[in-house]
């Protein structure tokens, strides 16, 4: 079988990914990063354990590499590497920070950016001819685009043109690929991902990311201020593009699968989500009515709703939009998939979510649930 490296392999993506090709006997090569608390291979296991329930097996098709991302060669010997290396494979490169604001630019810049140079470099260092390099970007690399996001290259802007510096990060990582394939021959890709939810046949969700970490915001809110009325600057006609993760991870399977695929690729949902669902879900779950007012000022908020704003730091600016992704390119090559998030699958996972993610605070009643 193939052989697989994967770095960030303890990311929910990536893990995700991770955990289905060791069922189908590919040799995964998995890099993380270990700490003076806990080791790469505890935190690659502990993530494959979380999607296992515990039950995870020492699979002989798994290496685990403690990396480290920022250094030349990622601080590993020439042995390894050429160790590594010696087949064909596919490199998917995954790790990233996930914070947005300012005063994290430059850890985003190291990361972000220096990381994904870092890794092509190395990529390019060992890698046979035959061998492929991906990096899982986000699609909201669109930034604050107007007009429909297609499956290509866009140049660099300036940070006035992203909704935050995580997006204005991805996107200069993007073209880090793009001057490496145009000047230095490449096999490279870029496979923009949207928010990615849970599994959309089960509704089982852990990922606190994007919607679900709003949710976790609102319910302790809930739990602070139970029956309260608190207004939000939400479009209830606005949305949200969620991926399902067995989605996800099907693509990026089909990927390996296919021979040749697209240089830029959009992973993103067919339909996306409407903010209406989300808030009627919120609603239904917990003790709170949340009412959707687009043009809300901070001026106009009471303190409730000034606090609701907070937690909104980094969701509130996806919750007036309506993005429009291209995904011709991508349907040149992958099979389609059952990516359905209407409402009642979106009420199914933030149920799963707020359950797991609050029972160890729970007393022994479950706390009321809107009008059911």
């Amino acid at each position: 079988m193939k052989r697989i490296i994967i770095n960030g392999a303890n990311g929910y993506v990536a893990s995700n990914f991770i955990n289905v090709l060791l069922k189908q006997d590919f040799q995964v090569i998995a890099f993380a990063r270990g700490n003076s608390s806990v080791t790469a291979q505890d935190r690659v296991i502990q993530a494959l354990n979380l999607i296992n329930n515990g039950n995870t097996p020492q699979p002989d098709n798994l290496k685990i590499v403690d990396y480290a991302l920022l250094d030349e060669n990622f601080g590993l010997s020439e042995n390894l590497l050429q160790e590594l290396f010696s087949t064909d494979v596919d490199y998917f490169h995954f790790a990233a920070s996930l914070k947005y604001d300012r005063k994290s630019k430059d850890e985003l810049l190291a990361v972000n950016v220096k990381g994904v140079e870092n890794s092509v470099n190395l990529f390019s260092a060992f890698a046979s001819a035959d061998s492929r390099f991906f990096f899982v970007g986000t699609a909201y690399s669109c930034g604050n685009i107007k007009e429909v996001f297609e499956e290509k290259f866009y140049p660099e802007q300036d940070i006035s043109a992203f909704r935050n510096y995580y997006e204005w990060s991805k996107r200069l990582a993007e073209n880090v690929v793009k001057q490496h394939i145009d000047h230095a021959g490449l096999n490279g890709h870029v496979i923009r991902l949207s928010q990615v939810a849970g599994d959309n046949r089960t509704g089982v969700t852990k990922t606190d990311y994007g919607i679900f970490d709003f949710s976790k915001r609102v319910y302790k809110l809930a739990l602070r201020h139970p029956e309260s009325k608190v207004r939000a600057k939400i479009s209830p006609d606005g949305t949200q593009n969620l991926i399902p993760i067995n989605v996800a991870v099907d693509y990026l399977l089909q990927t390996v699968a296919a021979p040749k695929v697209p240089t830029v690729m959009n992973f993103v949902a067919n339909k996306p989500v409407r903010n209406s669902y989300i808030i009627n879900s919120l609603r239904k779950l917990m003790p709170l009515d949340i009412v959707p007012v687009p043009g809300l000022k901070h001026s106009q908020m009471d303190a409730l709703e000034r606090l609701m704003a907070v937690g909104m730091s980094f969701t509130g600016n996806y919750t007036n939009i309506d993005i429009q992704f291209d995904t011709s390119k991508r349907d040149e090559v992958m099979a389609s998939a059952d990516d359905c998030m209407d409402e009642q699958t979106v009420y199914r996972m933030l149920d799963y979510f707020i359950e797991n993610s609050f029972k160890k605070n729970r007393t022994k009643e479950k706390i009321p649930i809107g009008d059911e």
